[in-house]
């Protein structure tokens, strides 16, 4: 399947995130935090944050987190993933972050904790904050095998465009067997196009080993590759011939 743009799930809806840019739902939502400064209370690889309704509309519209449950009082629950946690906490500086018995959780504990529970938290945290930074809609892409989707706009508007791999590299070269080998890039590419997404791989690099600390952030560097099935019937002299056929 070839695919030649967004496929939006609504006629109009195409103009409707025209005239609504993610890129100023974040900053409503930034704006709408930061005030009171919500608190996240950090679960294992997720963080559970409790948002009042203008923060929560907010919430849903930029897809940021999911949302679980109501409170009394039309307080609502998100369950925030790794990323999406350090994206609130570190990227837009609108929450806070607290265990189990209340104690606050500094920054570079929370960076530490992620890392610990997964150690690939570094170089998946930097793909997110890459694609968001760059107002597309980031969510989970497990259910497609890939590390996230992204979306144009919110997905009630439109389908995934992306599939997206990270793969950490150390000094240009690649610190994981991941799509090492072509059967592995194969399987990729056809799972992709079965469910109409264009892979994305985004290759994750640092000269540096250190990952300790959260700077260790600013060293880090994407390059993005999109990477497309090379079909021979839409390459070759077909088309030509088919066309001197018709001439004929």
């Amino acid at each position: 399947m070839e695919l030649t743009g967004p496929r939006w799930k609504g006629k109009e809806f195409a103009d409707t995130a025209l005239a609504n840019p993610m890129s100023e739902i974040v900053s409503r939502l930034r704006t709408s935090l930061s005030p009171s400064m919500p608190n996240a209370l950090l679960s294992g690889c997720t963080a559970l944050l409790e948002a009042e309704p203008d923060a929560a509309d907010l919430l849903e519209r930029t897809s940021i987190g999911q949302n679980i449950t109501t409170f009394g009082g039309d307080k609502q629950c998100f369950q925030l993933g790794p990323e999406e946690s350090f994206y609130l906490y570190h990227g837009l500086a609108c929450i806070r972050v607290s265990r189990e018995d209340g104690t606050a959780v500094a920054e570079s504990e929370l960076w530490n904790h992620f890392c610990s529970e997964r150690k690939t938290f570094p170089e998946l945290y930097k793909a997110y904050s890459h694609l968001r930074s760059k107002n597309w809609v980031v969510r989970s892409g497990t259910h497609y095998g890939a590390d996230f989707v992204a979306y144009r706009h919110h997905p009630a508007l439109v389908h995934a465009e992306y599939a997206v791999l990270v793969v950490p590299e150390n000094d240009g070269k690649a610190s994981s067997t991941r799509l090492s080998a072509w059967p592995d890039l194969c399987c990729s590419l056809r799972l992709c196009g079965s469910v109409a997404k264009t892979l994305l791989i985004l290759y994750v690099s640092t000269c540096s080993g250190d990952r300790s600390s959260v700077c260790s952030l600013e060293e880090l560097t994407v390059e993005e590759r999109i990477i497309r099935r090379w079909i021979p019937e839409r390459s070759r002299e077909g088309k030509c011939l088919a066309g001197d056929d018709e001439t004929q």
